[in-house]
């Protein structure tokens, strides 16, 4: 039986990402209409923190006067979701405890993604990650001790273990390894934070075999995995998958694990094989606590960032917001 993991979020008292930051290639509506106060409000009952520093914030800043500002920021601006850390974001340290600080002030449990993993996206739109495994190591731990026992929520290297059969056969057990150690990182080093391991989406990797690359990844140190992110396929499929996932766990390794989904763009679902910039999405459930069994309904991509210089935007690099590419998403079209 798959044990509940209630979501924890901080209940205390009184950070932009770089271009190609979040491009990763891999509910109900959020793309209806919002006022200013409307989008506040939510912002203020949601759990998780709204980062002021989006590039999408940036641009509604920018451009007052644009037609399309008000929506963006009611839609997109103002709803809570990840911060993407990678090469791109200076000394890790200074980062990642300036932001979860920044959260702490609020009272908000901030998001984050790890996503700094050597061959990051097996040369694809956002490839990249650490120049060694030695980088790497210093990188996560750093990631992790940074956060320390401040509440948060880590997804850790979208992509990484779905994209295993990427690389050739003497480098998936350094990706494992890898994945295992930054696992360790979290567990020691960062006490209150629930991280979890990225486990693909529901059309990518058979449940089972995830599972098994999840286990020899070391999800059982962390609180579990993440499916969906940067992807498009509803939350009816992604929870069904997560269930598999867990099951198989449960089954082979014995033991169960939570689980979180990414619904920043999948109101209108997806289609296998169309993961970039692809027409007709929209704007998911909003983020909360909980939800279709899972521990909590994330907007982990940034909605508004490319997929790479492809599909509705052959000329947006990965992770750059594009104002067009929001209002399709809040339009659905």
């Amino acid at each position: 039986m798959r044990r509940v993991f209630p979501l924890v979020v901080a209940t205390v008292s009184v950070g932009a990402v770089a271009v190609g930051a979040a491009g990763c290639s891999s509910g109900g509506s959020g793309g209806a209409r919002l006022s200013a106060a409307d989008a506040g409000a939510a912002a203020a009952a949601s759990p998780f923190y709204v980062d002021p520093g989006t590039q999408a914030a940036a641009w509604v800043k920018a451009h007052p006067k644009d037609a399309r500002a008000a929506r963006i920021r009611a839609s997109i601006v103002a709803r809570p979701g990840a911060k993407w850390f990678g090469n791109w974001s200076g000394d890790i340290t200074r980062a990642v405890s300036g932001y979860v600080g920044a959260a702490r002030s609020q009272g908000k449990t901030p998001v984050l993604v790890a996503y700094n993993i050597t061959d990051r996206d097996c040369g694809g739109a956002s490839r990249g990650g650490a120049g060694s495994p030695a980088a790497y190591r210093t990188w996560i731990s750093k990631f992790a001790a940074a956060i320390g026992n401040r509440p948060a929520i880590v997804v850790i290297e979208p992509d990484a273990v779905a994209q295993l059969d990427c690389l050739p056969k003497n480098a998936q057990a350094g990706r494992i390894a890898l994945l295992k150690y930054a696992t360790q990182q979290f567990k020691g080093k960062a006490t209150r934070t629930r991280a979890y391991l990225d486990g693909g989406n529901a059309h990518w990797v058979a449940a089972a075999t995830m599972a098994g690359r999840l286990d020899a990844a070391g999800v059982k140190n962390v609180r579990g995995f993440s499916v969906n992110v940067s992807n498009f396929f509803t939350t009816a499929e992604s929870a069904a998958y997560a269930k598999k996932v867990d099951t198989a766990l449960s089954s082979k390794y014995h033991y169960a694990r939570g689980f979180v989904i990414d619904t920043s763009r999948n109101g209108h679902g997806g289609t296998p094989g169309k993961w970039c910039n692809p027409a007709g999405a929209k704007l998911g459930a909003a983020p909360r606590a909980g939800g279709s069994g899972s521990d909590a309904l994330l907007w982990v991509k940034v909605p508004g960032e490319s997929d790479g210089p492809c599909g509705t935007a052959p000329k947006v690099q990965a992770g750059t917001f594009d104002p067009g590419l929001a209002m399709r998403l809040i339009n659905g079209r």
